[in-house]
């Protein structure tokens, strides 16, 4: 975990705030917080933001998708906050559990911290309706904001910079790119929310360059200067010199019924430098095998493009994910490179 120092003078303010939003009524609503409270984006979405507002807050101890579904409906819960992991598995309920549920209490569930897949979220706003308002940030700063009538007309968008935040999408060299040209993104925020990592002022000098930051993001903005993300700087794979992007091979698997989780990296090719491995949690009762396996590959061949598809698929019992929800993908890959071994021969990119 990375600790972030953020300057306390700020907070004052962020309560006055809360005490006047207009998204929160004292007396009629109800915070469902569903993530632990270490992590930047519950503290403040699920705590700091209702309690101040004068809003109930109801704990969870552990979140499980058919107690989340009981606790809205009983509660009548009105605000949450969740991540797409969370949206999948609610997905994936039978569908007389997800029909018999009475969430007809929710006026906004916001969500980010990962990627949420098109057809997941698609799903989400046709269950719970056009309650979900999705966030990009990071506990260093900055942000976007996209509500959901907003994002069906732009599928896949996590919307434009909100709050005095300035955004860019940059090259390597520092300038910045085109619509449509995928890049490193970089925040610029108000001069008194400059960050600093504990104990550690080279990684902070690393991040900064003059007055904005990155965490390593990838993405694109359209013509209308709204973000789509495609990854992180870290997670790509480079395949014959190719740049792919696991976001969108992830998604896709999700997709299928028979995966419950899923997530791609980057594994040793000796000839390509690297090829695309999908790492596959299957949904209960699901068994593996090869067949399930070589239908996973032709799953995602119709649905990206070749040279981005698996090369092999692997079973895991669980995905490593951080509570937050994150997928822990250098876990991941870290299995696949051991130290002292030569890459293993294998075939290159799909095309």
């Amino acid at each position: 975990p990375k600790g972030v120092h953020r300057p306390l003078g700020l907070l004052p303010a962020m309560v006055r705030a809360n005490l006047r939003n207009p998204l929160y009524r004292g007396d009629r609503h109800r915070h469902l917080c569903t993530g632990p409270l270490y992590h930047a984006a519950p503290l403040g979405i699920s705590l700091m933001a209702p309690l101040a507002a004068g809003v109930g807050v109801v704990l969870m101890d552990g979140w499980e998708p058919a107690d989340c579904l009981g606790l809205i409906e009983r509660l009548r819960i009105t605000h949450s906050h969740l991540v797409p992991t969370m949206f999948h598995r609610l997905l994936a309920l039978p569908a007389e559990v997800r029909e018999r549920a009475d969430v007809s209490s929710l006026r906004m569930v916001v969500h980010g911290a990962a990627p949420c897949p098109v057809e997941v979220k698609r799903a989400m706003i046709d269950w719970w309706g056009p309650v979900l308002v999705e966030y990009y940030s990071a506990t260093e700063g900055g942000g976007t904001l996209i509500g959901s009538r907003e994002w069906l007309e732009r599928p896949g968008s996590v919307g434009r910079a909100q709050g005095g935040q300035v955004l860019e999408v940059r090259d390597g060299t520092g300038a910045p790119v085109p619509p449509g040209t995928v890049g490193t993104i970089w925040i610029t925020s108000p001069a008194d929310d400059r960050f600093e990592y504990h104990n550690d002022e080279a990684k902070t000098a690393d991040t900064y360059r003059e007055d904005a930051f990155t965490v390593g993001d990838l993405g694109y903005f359209d013509d209308a200067g709204y973000l789509f993300l495609t990854g992180r700087s870290a997670e790509v794979i480079i395949a014959g010199g190719v740049n792919i992007y696991p976001a969108e091979i992830d998604a896709a698997l999700l997709a299928h019924p028979s995966v419950a989780d899923a997530a791609c990296v980057g594994v040793p090719n000796q000839e390509w430098g690297e090829e695309v491995k999908a790492v596959v949690q299957l949904a209960a009762g699901v068994a593996p095998s090869p067949e399930l396996a070589a239908e996973l590959v032709d799953w995602c061949r119709e649905r990206v493009a070749r040279y981005k598809c698996p090369r092999s698929v692997d079973f895991a019992d669980e995905l490593p994910r951080f509570e937050t929800g994150k997928i822990y993908r250098r876990t991941l890959r870290d299995r696949y490179w051991p130290a002292g071994r030569n890459a293993q021969v294998g075939g290159g990119p799909d095309r």
